[in-house]
């Protein structure tokens, strides 16, 4: 654990200019691309000394005040301030910690899935696909295709997901920093480590993603992929969480009335009807 808070801490000093700090750069060469640890302290209240220690993992009990002050100093964005308290408080509830990923959907979230008339998809904790509707099935029919279905296999390993995704390095980039997230959050869980070293072994995309210490909560934004079948779809995606399943979300992929992709939505909905590029 000291390795990841010196790491994680570093990296987000690096992030953060003098100017965007609002502090004078001083005299002679800088030999950081952001702010010194001196100047963290300052700005966060805490001595310089102590701020060292911090970093460096020698402090494992700071107060939520000092980490709320670091987090500020450090303009760190709600995931990230998440992710630095996770780091300083790592023990789980052994309850939490018993309680596995789920792998499929109760019958009562099927049905709900399939009563939506855009696409969307189930997602545990650990990227992987546990279920979809007939629309999230054709739209992710490549990634669906494998054995154990899982978004970030698909996006590191398949290198069908370079022409799928409109921005493939984003894409990487965001994966990456959702399992790093994920990874704060329930640092026992034995299987998404044994995900990040699969994919940190087979992937240098995904190592050096990893390296750069980002986290990321997916809530809601616009994408753009590019399906073999139907063409390019700019959709808005909204994830939601699902009360009494840890780790579990929906996410559907919606676009505006009379748009494009509406309109090859409709076509994809035909492609999926036909049994076209789904896996049941």
């Amino acid at each position: 654990m000291k390795d990841q808070i010196r790491e994680f801490l570093a990296s987000r000093r690096a992030n953060v200019t003098p100017a965007q700090a609002g502090v004078l750069p001083g005299d002679g060469e800088r030999r950081v691309p952001g702010l010194r640890r001196e100047e963290v302290a300052t700005l966060a209240g805490v001595s310089v000394d102590y701020y060292t220690k911090l970093e460096r993992g020698k402090i494992t009990s700071a107060s939520d005040s000092v980490l709320d002050a670091i987090a500020r100093a450090l303009q760190l964005d709600d995931a990230e301030r998440t992710h630095l308290f996770d780091l300083f408080r790592p023990s789980i509830p052994a309850s939490r910690a018993a309680r596995p990923a789920p792998t499929a959907l109760r019958e009562s979230l099927q049905r709900m899935l399939d009563s939506i008339a855009v696409p969307a998809v189930a997602y545990n904790s650990h990227q992987d696909i546990v279920g979809a509707n007939l629309l999230g099935r054709a739209m992710f029919s490549q990634a669906l295709e494998s054995d154990r279905p899982n978004l970030a296999r698909y996006i590191f390993l398949d290198p069908r997901s370079r022409d799928f995704f409109g921005d493939w390095d984003l894409a990487c980039s965001l994966t990456a920093a959702m399992l790093r997230y994920t990874v704060g959050r329930d640092p026992l869980d034995g299987t998404l480590t044994a995900l990040v070293g699969e994919l940190s072994a087979l992937s240098p995309e995904f190592r050096s993603h990893w390296a750069a210490q980002d986290v990321h909560e997916h809530r809601h934004g616009r994408k753009t992929f590019h399906h073999p079948e139907v063409g390019e779809l700019e959709a808005d995606y909204d994830v939601l969480d699902v009360p009494g399943e840890p780790g579990l979300s929906l996410t559907t992929y919606t676009a505006p009335a009379g748009t494009p992709t509406a309109e090859k939505f409709a076509l994809l909905a035909s492609w999926a009807a036909s049994g076209a590029g789904t896996s049941e």
